[in-house]
C-alpha cells in the first residue's frame, strides 16, 4: 500500500498498522491546518454559522478522544488530563461538538494553535497506543448491535478516521482563506 506519494507502508503489516498510518495522516493534516494561525485566523467564521478552524480541530479531536476512549475502556483525555480546564470553554466537558448551535461553536474560542495541536497529539498518542493492542480478530468484534448490519470495532475506528479526515480538510480550507485574508 502506498500513501498517495507521501509515504509507503511496508509489506507484511496487519490491519492495526494500517489504522496507525491513517491516524498519522490525520495528525499531519491537523498540524498543517494549524500551522502559523493566530487567534483571529483560528476563530474566523466565513459566515455567522460557519465553523472556524479552531472549532473544527477541537471537534475532530473530541470525537476521536470520545470514541477511542470508549473502545479502549479509558476516560477521555479531555477530562482526565485536564484539557477541559486548560481550554476553559463555556461548554459541558462531555460535549464533543455534535449538534452544536452557532453560539456553542462560538464558545470554542481557541487562542493558541499550539495548545490545540498539543491536545490533538495527546489524543493521537493514546489512539496509537490502543490501536497497537488490537489484532485483526479484535477489529472484527461486534460492538454495537443497534445498526443493521451491526458495527464492528474496526468499522467504528474507520468512522472516526473518516470524520477526522473530513474535518481536517475543512479546517485546511478555512485556514487557507484565513492566511490569504
Amino acid at each position: 500500500m502506498t500513501g498517495g506519494g507521501r509515504r509507503g507502508t511496508p509489506a507484511g503489516v496487519n490491519s492495526s498498522d494500517v489504522l496507525v498510518d491513517a491516524f498519522g495522516r490525520v495528525r499531519s493534516d491537523v498540524r498543517r491546518a494549524l500551522e502559523g494561525l493566530d487567534e483571529r485566523a483560528l476563530n474566523l467564521r466565513l459566515d455567522e454559522d460557519a465553523n472556524p478552524v479552531g472549532w473544527l480541530v477541537w471537534h475532530l479531536t473530541r470525537v476521536q478522544d470520545d470514541h477511542i476512549a470508549e473502545l479502549a475502556g479509558l476516560q477521555q483525555a479531555y477530562t482526565s488530563q485536564g484539557w477541559a480546564e486548560t481550554f476553559g470553554f463555556d461548554l459541558d466537558p462531555s460535549s464533543i461538538g455534535y449538534g452544536h448551535t452557532s453560539e456553542q461553536v462560538a464558545a470554542v474560542h481557541v487562542t493558541d494553535a499550539t495548545l490545540l495541536a498539543d491536545y490533538y497529539d495527546a489524543v493521537h498518542d493514546r489512539t496509537v497506543d490502543y490501536l497497537r493492542t488490537l489484532s485483526d480478530e479484535d477489529l472484527d468484534e461486534v460492538i454495537d448491535n443497534a445498526w443493521d448490519p451491526p458495527v464492528t470495532r474496526g468499522v467504528r475506528i474507520i468512522s472516526v478516521v473518516d470524520d477526522d479526515i473530513q474535518h481536517a480538510g475543512q479546517a485546511a480550507f478555512v485556514a487557507g482563506i484565513a492566511r490569504r485574508a
